[in-house]
């Protein structure tokens, strides 16, 4: 028996839109410092000057937080990205730059990114909203580099995808000690290329 869907949260008021972002500000720091171990509910409460119940409101618990931590960092590199594009005449090579950009934001900033990636990796399926929402937004940075005109094809999803994955499992290996910058940079470069490969022909 089909079920009704879920209605759309409404949106948030002036005032609480302000007392998210101070939640993720506070959630943010706290990682830079000290990573993933280092962002506990009590001191977000406390540094973003909200009740304990009303930060559990906005976020059920601490991978939420740092789920929707890493949309809000993307979200920022995006707004960047999009002032200061890449310039390379080749699709794969803007993709290539463009994410070697928002790698090196993310190296600047190692405990927030281990913290944001560890959150990742720890999400079940209730946070699979959050999870989304990271995904679209990585899928729309890399199809920005790309200028596309038109809508992509399945194919150009599917390399988009393969991308996303290297990229995430990129910053893994990297976070891990086990790949260098360099390593990273040849790995995104080489998957990158697929963008190439499912241009449609040019006439």
């Amino acid at each position: 028996m089909a079920t009704d869907p879920k209605p759309a949260s409404p949106p948030l008021t002036e005032r609480q839109e302000a007392r998210r972002r101070r939640i993720l500000h506070a959630s943010a720091q706290l990682a830079s410092r000290g990573g993933f171990d280092a962002v506990q509910m009590r001191e977000v409460a406390e540094n973003s000057q909200v009740a304990l119940g009303t930060l559990y409101r906005y976020f059920p618990s601490k991978v939420h937080l740092l789920v929707a931590t890493m949309q809000d960092q993307l979200q920022q590199m995006h707004e960047t990205l999009r002032k200061r594009p890449p310039a390379a005449e080749e699709p794969s090579a803007r993709v290539a730059e463009t994410l070697m950009r928002a790698f090196r934001a993310l190296q600047r900033e190692p405990q927030l990114a281990d913290a944001m990636v560890r959150a990742l990796t720890f999400a079940d399926r209730s946070v699979s909203p959050e999870v989304d929402t990271v995904s679209r937004l990585t899928t729309a940075i890399i199809l920005d580099a790309v200028r596309l005109e038109g809508a992509p094809t399945h194919e150009q999803l599917s390399a988009v995808r393969v991308i996303e994955h290297t990229w995430h499992s990129a910053l893994v290996t990297w976070l891990s000690g086990r790949a260098s910058i360099a390593q990273v940079k040849i790995d995104i470069e080489m998957v990158c290329r697929l963008i190439d490969l499912t241009a449609p022909p040019r006439p």
